[in-house]
Parts: C-alpha cells; structure tokens; sequence
C-alpha cells in the first residue's frame, strides 16, 4: 500500500534548517490501523501531511500503491489525492453555509457525478452513521460528535483505499470522541488502510501498530 524510503523534510526557519523528518522508512500494508504519536513538534502532522500528499519530501521517495507519486505534478497529485485519500481533521473543516448532505455530498459534486447517483451514495453513508435526521442541519446546528462523523462521511465518500485522520477526537469530549473513534474502526474493519495522529495514549494504544516519534525520527514501532 506505502512505501516511504529515506523522507527527509526540511524547513528554513531564519538561517536555521529544521529537520521535520529526519530518514523515515516505513511500509504500511492495505488495511493497517497505525497510530503516529509523540511530543508536539515531533513530526507526526509533517508525515501525516506528506503520506497525504499535501506537502513534498525534500528527499526521498514515496510510493503509493506501488506507484511513485513524490514526483507527480501538482494537478497529478491533487488526482491522486481525491482518488485514494481521505482526510478528517481536528476542527471538521465544513462548509458552515452547506447543509450536512451537501458537505457529504461535496467531492460527488467536484468529481462531476450525476444528481441521482450522489443522493443515492449520501443517503447510504448517513444512514450508516445514524446521521440521516441530521441531514439538512448546517454545522452550528449539529454536536461536535455529529460534525466529526459529517466530516467522516465526506472524507470517504468517494471510497478512498487510504484514511488519515489528524488529532480526530481532539475537540471531543470523552464520549463523543469514543464515537469517532470507533466508526474509524468500522471503517478499518472494512478494508480502508487508516493512520490516525493523536496525542491522546487511549486512543493510540488501540491501533494494531504504534508508531512513536521523536525529533522527525521513528523511534518506537510496536504491533499488538
């Protein structure tokens, strides 16, 4: 599924060089559940960003389903982005005008799919997240729980093979975030390959890989 080989990340601050990512190899297989976990600055949401193709290795290759993608073009990367990749950020990142259907429906709209085939696909993925109540809230009018599941929604409803999700439960309560978490599992449960970035050691401890970082290096990576 990924494959990272020697990814180096670095930033000019002033007339210093930061290494963000200091020679990341990792291969992530189809279907892992891996958290990224650290001190802030560790480079985690750098990694994150890269595997997401939002940002660019200074060095280093990264192949994506056995394709090299580090040197796509911008508009080729941005394809393969909204192919496979899925993103559910901290702060939910909705339209605040656009109705929850239409948030979900959104990438259905930019991917120029028919009317009926776009209701057809939200109807399902809100039904499946007990969200179809909800359905013509705007984001204000819904819980911070239902936002995050709203934006779950958005972010597979194109059916990405690769999830990643940054500080998820971030600004949940306990409960809430205990919600989220779990439809990400279901999700995993179903074949998407998922890498969630979190601070928080409940919700790293159950993926089926921990990976820690430290200073843009691995240094710890544990199965089980």
């Amino acid at each position: 599924m990924i494959t990272l080989e020697g990814i180096n990340r670095i930033f000019q601050v002033g007339d210093q060089q930061v290494h963000a990512l200091d020679d990341i190899s990792l291969t992530i297989q189809p279907g892992e559940y891996l958290s990224l976990m650290g001190p802030s600055g560790s480079g985690k949401s750098t990694l994150l960003n890269i595997l997401g193709l939002l940002d660019k290795p200074t060095s280093g290759r990264y192949l994506l389903e056995g394709r090299e993608v580090t040197s796509l073009s911008d508009d080729e990367q941005a394809s393969v982005r909204g192919e496979k990749i899925g993103f559910v950020f901290q702060f939910f990142h909705l339209v605040p005008r656009m109705s929850a259907f239409e948030n979900v429906e959104l990438p259905l709209v930019l991917a120029g799919m028919a009317p009926s085939v776009r209701r057809e696909r939200v109807h399902v993925i809100l039904e499946q997240l007990g969200l179809m109540d909800r359905a013509h809230h705007r984001p204000d009018q819904l819980s911070g729980g239902q936002r995050q599941r709203i934006a779950i929604a958005r972010a597979t409803i194109m059916k990405p093979s690769l999830l990643l999700a940054d500080e998820p439960t971030g600004n949940l309560d306990s409960r809430s975030g205990t919600d989220v978490v779990e439809v990400l599992e279901q999700l995993n449960a179903g074949g998407i390959t998922l890498v969630v970035v979190t601070h928080d050691g409940q919700v790293g401890k159950r993926a089926g890989r921990r990976l820690r970082m430290v200073d843009g290096a691995i240094v710890k990576d544990e199965r089980g």
